[in-house]
């Protein structure tokens, strides 16, 4: 005989559970609290004399684990990107040298809430093409000839214009009508 059925308690039932029968006070509840990976859970039901009691420490820090809880996945979002990187993806001389001018002219202009990737791909023909993405899109597109005299002049002009055109980027987005899609479906 199993040692589960051979004592009796007293206001004692038996109930099946995932590895035969269990026992359980006659005060308990099924499918509540923690029985491992096998058996049927349980929690005790206050008995009629006991009254649940809420202490106002308790009610404050259950409240603040719900603000917390509903609050920080908004503003981890918001701090999740950070700004002001303008990753430099060039390879040859005139990129590189284009990049420092490109960056210094932004940094001395602009507070840099965004980020920018700057990359070029060379030619031994046309020169070298010189592009910088916004947000995944080009804003800007240039070939660059061979001769580095008016490279500073370019870069000076390529980031006046990258800084009006993501300006004039985030003044449209902020205007856009986004009550059906999200801005990155349309």
């Amino acid at each position: 005989m199993n040692s589960l059925h051979a004592a009796p308690f007293s206001k004692a039932c038996q109930a099946p559970c995932g590895s035969g029968l269990a026992r359980e006070e006659a005060n308990t509840v099924y499918g509540t609290g923690n029985a491992g990976v096998r058996g049927q859970a349980r929690s005790h039901r206050p008995l009629p004399n006991q009254q649940v009691v809420f202490s106002p420490v308790k009610s404050l820090v259950v409240l603040l684990c719900l603000y917390l809880a509903l609050h920080t996945p908004a503003r981890a979002a918001m701090e999740d990107e950070m700004a002001g990187f303008i990753v430099d993806n060039t390879i040859s001389h005139i990129g590189h040298d284009f990049y420092n001018a490109f960056s210094d002219r932004l940094r001395a202009t602009s507070e840099l809430n965004f980020n920018l990737v700057v990359r070029e791909r060379p030619d031994a023909r046309w020169g070298s093409l010189v592009t910088v993405e916004y947000e995944r899109e080009v804003v800007y597109r240039r070939f660059l000839a061979p001769n580095t005299t008016q490279l500073t002049i370019e870069a000076n002009a390529a980031a006046d214009l990258v800084r009006q055109q993501i300006v004039q980027r985030k003044l449209q987005r902020l205007l856009q009508d986004t009550t059906d899609l999200e801005r990155d479906e349309l």
